[in-house]
């Protein structure tokens, strides 16, 4: 396991925060007297510098990569899988699959598929919570779209949740990308729509727990 880079300033600013406090905490304790009260912050202290570490983790996982598998692009647990009129790039019917990553959940994000990095742009947009059905389209997000060597086309995006306010990705239209390796990064909690071809075969269902680079999210016919 790794930490991800986007959480070293952050972790840092934390970490002096929190030092910070506990060392008021002793303080404290040495004028006051309460042993149990130090415990109890102490405490609190190091769950605060654990969720902070926790949340910018990337686990190391080995992919190996099999024809026409789409993979799990993030950690969460499937909350959409439905036909929807995709109006942004295709402007035809798809089958979307939503994955909703909670605090806790890795949040580095990672190709679907293999293939040319075709379509990439960002929106600005509001912060209703992740599982709001409006999210997908009037959040802030960033679309991307694959093209597969089969020449299917997979549409994929990273959207803002009530406590995401920042996201990062690191690929451009033109790209050639690789199944597994990362794209980009939500800060806190977000989702993660896939937009596939109704062929597609649907290897998870509602209420799935997914894992990113593990999962198989389906297969292109």
């Amino acid at each position: 396991m790794k930490l991800h880079r986007e959480g070293y300033l952050i972790i840092t600013i934390g970490l002096i925060i929190l030092i910070a406090i506990q060392g008021l905490n002793y303080y404290l304790w040495t004028i006051v007297g309460y042993w149990w009260l130090y415990a109890l912050l102490t405490l609190g202290v190091i769950v605060m510098a654990y969720l902070i570490i926790q949340f910018f983790r990337v686990p190391k996982i080995n992919y190996v990569e099999k024809p026409n598998e789409i993979i799990c692009p993030a950690d969460g647990k499937v909350v959409v899988i439905e036909e929807v009129e995709e109006t942004e790039y295709f402007k035809d019917k798809r089958i979307q699959i939503s994955i909703f990553m909670s605090p806790l959940n890795v949040h580095a994000n990672f190709n679907p598929i293999s293939g040319l990095m075709k379509y990439a742009k960002y929106h600005k947009g509001l912060f209703l919570v992740a599982w709001h059905p409006k999210s997908s389209t009037d959040n802030e997000r960033t679309t991307f779209v694959i093209e597969h060597e089969s020449g299917k086309e997979v549409l994929f995006r990273q959207i803002a949740g009530a406590l995401a306010r920042r996201i990062c990705y690191y690929v451009e239209p033109g790209d050639k990308v690789i199944a597994a390796e990362e794209f980009g990064f939500i800060k806190f909690g977000s989702r993660i729509d896939l937009l596939l071809p109704l062929d597609t075969k649907i290897d998870v269902k509602i209420g799935d727990v997914v894992k990113g680079r593990i999962t198989k999210i389906g297969e292109l016919k």
